[in-house]
C-alpha cells in the first residue's frame, strides 16, 4: 500500500495489495485521512480491483465517484 500527496489531494495506491486485504487497507485508509477529504483510491487497470473497491464502498455507504477508470474519489463519508 503507498499512500502519497499529488497536488493537495491524499491518494492510496492499492497497487501490489491482494484482492481479500483491499477492504481492510480501503476503510484504514478512509478512517485515518477522513479530516482530508477528497481523497483518491488509485485501483489501476484491474476490473476485480475496481469492483471489490466500489462494491466495498457503497456497502459502507462511502461516498464516492469514479474520475476516471481506475480512479474512485472519495467525497464523504
Amino acid at each position: 500500500m503507498t499512500i502519497f500527496v499529488d497536488r493537495g489531494i491524499t491518494h492510496l495506491d492499492l497497487h501490489g495489495i491482494k484482492h481479500h486485504d483491499v477492504e481492510d487497507e480501503i476503510l484504514d485508509f478512509v478512517y485515518k485521512h477522513q479530516d482530508k477529504l477528497p481523497l483518491i483510491i488509485v485501483c489501476g487497470n484491474s476490473n476485480k480491483m475496481i469492483e471489490i473497491s466500489s462494491s466495498f464502498l457503497i456497502k459502507k455507504d462511502i461516498k464516492f465517484t469514479s474520475v476516471r477508470y481506475g480512479v474512485l474519489r472519495i467525497d464523504g463519508i
